[in-house]
């Protein structure tokens, strides 16, 4: 179909200009010739002059069965055609085969059953079973986070209880513990001028500059520290881990601390 009509005045291209009427009049009645569709405004312009025929076939891939006044464009089929389209009548499609159909999802409806004048909806009844879960999952949350929080409790006190244990223990256990009295001879035996080492303890616990000299004159053979605890064991036997731990806080070896905290007593731990 053309787009420009041979009207001025009318701009509907299924309609004529009546000179008489002075308006806009349709210039064909369906049905039409099958297999034909109307030209633009019939092919008359508005003094009533033609310019060509009132009908025209239909094009390629077109078709009018004459209900209307144009030709429309033919179906395509998606899978079979059954019968070309002509200009008279669309494509016939052949039906889906079964193995190309999509399959159907059932999904779950929900009835309405008539309670006097109102319609209530009724839930499925998975619907119940997912309210009762979620009404004992919380409880059950709340449980676990109790339980957890007690687990972290008694293992919070189980370190503390041993941490009291290692400090109340005889200092005599350092010298008993070779991995640990190993670490601390590494931590604190080497001479630093900037860090305070086996020296500066021995200082702490009281033993002369001359027996200091003299203990590190002869570490190739012996370690000063264990010389100085041994010293300190034989004249305090008293003495505990927990004294050492607290010299060293003094001497800011916070390192040594941690060495000792690797300490084991001789106490069953539960």
């Amino acid at each position: 179909m053309s787009n420009t009509g041979h009207s001025v005045k009318c701009h509907d291209l299924t309609t004529i200009w009546d000179k008489a009427q002075q308006t806009c009049i349709p210039c064909a009645k369906t049905p039409i010739k099958p297999g034909h569709e109307i030209t633009p405004n019939c092919g008359f312009d508005d003094d009533g002059g033609r310019h060509e025929a009132p009908t025209k076939p239909c094009k390629t891939n077109t078709f009018n069965n004459g209900s209307s006044f144009h030709c429309t464009l033919c179906s395509l089929c998606p899978f079979q055609t059954e019968r070309p389209c002509n200009t008279t009548a669309d494509t016939v499609c052949g039906k889906v085969p079964v193995t190309q159909r999509i399959p159907t999802t059932d999904f779950p409806v929900t009835t309405l059953a008539y309670q006097g004048p109102n319609l209530t909806p009724t839930s499925p009844p998975s619907r119940s079973h997912n309210v009762s879960r979620a009404a004992w999952a919380v409880p059950l949350a709340i449980l676990i986070s109790i339980v957890l929080v007690a687990l972290s409790a008694y293992v919070f006190g189980l370190k503390r209880k041993r941490g009291a244990d290692i400090l109340s223990a005889p200092l005599q256990t350092v010298l008993d513990n070779l991995d640990v009295l190993e670490e601390l001879v590494i931590l604190l035996d080497p001479e630093s001028h900037v860090r305070k080492s086996t020296k500066h303890l021995a200082s702490h616990c009281a033993f002369p500059s001359t027996w200091i000299t003299y203990t590190y004159s002869m570490k190739d053979s012996k370690s000063p520290l264990k010389a100085v605890l041994e010293g300190v064991t034989c004249k305090n036997p008293d003495w505990t881990v927990g004294h050492l731990a607290k010299l060293l806080k003094q001497m800011e070896r916070n390192d040594a601390i941690a060495a000792l905290a690797k300490l084991k007593t001789n106490k069953t731990e539960v």
